[in-house]
């Protein structure tokens, strides 16, 4: 019998971008922006949040990743600058931006979004932002604040990092925060 584990497909980040991005939300805590902030070890960049599915469905998910990752190469992504959702005037999430060879993931999601589609994976309905989570705003902001972060950290750090697979993440909610588990993983086509 199947059971229900809720799940998500990611590029995970390397640890070099998950301290910087820890230092960045020691930076804004000691701003006293008040946010349920994620584990730097668990801020990833996610492609599909697929929700909660039986453990049956991991066997269409996995081709459908490996099919969607091997038409593409390794391509290089860069992480910097700060932004808010859904804007500025009343923020929900903080969140950091990716730039680089931004074209290849979005293809490479559009793609996985597709091949996910034709094995009854519904798409998403809005666009895909390709953002990596620092934290959820409990309360309202303080709109000063929230302007001086956006100034302050417009242009930080510009880590560059090499996408090179996909993978399938298990989320367990606990009351400590989420823990992540690997349940599969689907890398790019290598040339080499």
């Amino acid at each position: 019998m199947s059971q229900t584990i809720r799940s998500f497909i990611a590029i995970e980040l390397p640890e070099a971008v998950g301290s910087l991005l820890g230092k960045v939300q020691q930076d804004l805590r000691a701003l006293r922006l008040r946010a349920g902030w994620v584990r730097p070890q668990n801020i990833h960049l996610t492609l599909k949040f697929l929700g909660d599915i039986k453990t049956d469905d991991i066997d269409k998910i996995g081709p459908a990743m490996k099919a969607a990752a091997e038409e593409f190469e390794p391509f290089n992504l860069t992480v910097g600058g700060i932004g808010f959702f859904p804007g500025i005037k009343r923020p929900r999430v903080i969140w950091v931006g990716v730039g680089g060879q931004i074209r290849h993931l979005f293809a490479l999601q559009r793609n996985l979004e597709d091949r996910l589609a034709a094995v009854d994976f519904p798409k998403e309905k809005r666009s895909f932002k390709g953002h990596l989570t620092l934290g959820r705003f409990r309360d309202a902001a303080d709109p000063d604040t929230i302007r001086r972060v956006i100034q302050e950290y417009s242009d930080f750090g510009k880590v560059e990092f090499t996408v090179q697979r996909v993978v399938l993440l298990q989320s367990d909610l606990k009351p400590s925060g989420a823990v992540y588990s690997q349940l599969l993983q689907a890398d790019l086509r290598n040339e080499y």
